[in-house]
């Protein structure tokens, strides 16, 4: 029967890449699933209903259970409808995958404040108007007195956690979908609901026009194919998750990596009580940076490097570009 038998899902974003591939590990698990998509070209443009209605007909086909829904989740009305149809379709909702997302990338000099905003638009507010219909509806459960084990699975992206070049509007939604995981999963604790986020890295639609290369491994396996993440979320998602709570993960091939966030370094403090002056803070720059790390140990860096491990293990000799490589 599967891990998530008789279990409801929604993923957004579901009709192709990363987000096709949740829905079928989902639905793999023998999860209900709800899958949107507007079926939007890369940078939001346009709309096509049949991705979404395909994944849905792959499911069924398949003997799971599943419906479209073509739904734009930054609309905060509609994102209720998508919330209220897993609950008429399937009596329940379980699981919130929130993986829609668009690209515009820009140098900050040439971003256009169009396309800051709907970078921002689908990605983090589209993350909000979900989270905020799903959690309102495990709260009311909860209150009702029926039992929650409510599930949310969010994307957020390394650029958001480590920063990347290019990625201004990308990188600003998904550092705050990363805040916002940790901020909701405190919030919803209470109601019995995880809140997660993986940072996937994998080829896309989004990543394709770069040089990915060809990837596949001797076995046949494909070391940066979008549906390598689905298994990861599909364990979040399961009731023997139910501690994993507030964190971010990088995802990519047979790699998991949990992200420890924003930590305290070096600390600098005066010896007598009352404020600082800027000449004693110029005298004392330095303790500012005793544990800095060098480029070689920069989160970036190390994902490469653990990119670069995984071909290696499975014979793969090809460099590939993280900057084109990370996608989320």
């Amino acid at each position: 029967m599967g891990l998530l038998a008789g279990k409801v899902a929604i993923v957004t974003g579901a009709g192709r890449g990363i987000g096709r591939g949740e829905a079928l590990a989902l639905a793999g698990q023998g999860a209900a699933v709800v899958v949107n998509d507007v079926g939007s070209a890369t940078d939001g443009d346009g709309a096509d209903t049949r991705p979404a209605q395909q994944v849905a007909d792959e499911i069924v086909a398949a003997g799971g259970r599943a419906v479209a829904n073509y739904d734009s989740v930054d609309d905060f009305d509609r994102a209720a409808d998508l919330i209220q149809q897993a609950v008429q379709e399937f009596g329940r909702l379980d699981i919130l995958v929130n993986n829609a997302g668009i690209l515009r990338d820009r140098m900050i000099y040439n971003l256009a404040p169009q396309d800051f905003d709907a970078v921002i638009a689908v990605h983090l507010r589209g993350h909000f108007c979900t989270t905020r219909h799903a959690c309102a509806y495990w709260r009311d459960e909860h209150k009702a007195g029926r039992p929650v084990s409510g599930r949310i699975v969010n994307t957020s992206s390394a650029s958001g956690v480590f920063g990347l070049v290019g990625q201004t509007s990308y990188a600003a939604a998904k550092a705050g979908i990363a805040a916002m995981t940790q901020v909701t999963s405190m919030e919803m604790a209470r109601y019995g609901v995880t809140v997660n986020a993986v940072c996937p890295t994998a080829r896309t639609r989004l990543t394709e026009t770069g040089r990915m290369g060809n990837q596949d491994a001797p076995s046949g396996w494909h070391l940066m194919h979008p549906d390598n993440v689905g298994p990861f979320v599909a364990f979040l998602a399961c009731d023997a998750a139910a501690g994993i709570t507030g964190q971010v993960f990088g995802v990519f091939g047979g790699v998991v990596q949990r992200y420890d966030g924003w930590t305290p370094a070096d600390v600098l403090q005066r010896s007598e009580a009352g404020p600082w002056d800027v000449e004693e803070l110029l005298t004392r720059r330095d303790e500012l940076f005793v544990t800095a790390r060098s480029d070689f140990n920069s989160p970036m860096a190390q994902i490469s490097a653990l990119i670069d491990q995984a071909e290696a293990a499975v014979g793969i000799n090809e460099t590939v570009d993280t900057q084109i490589r990370v996608h989320g």
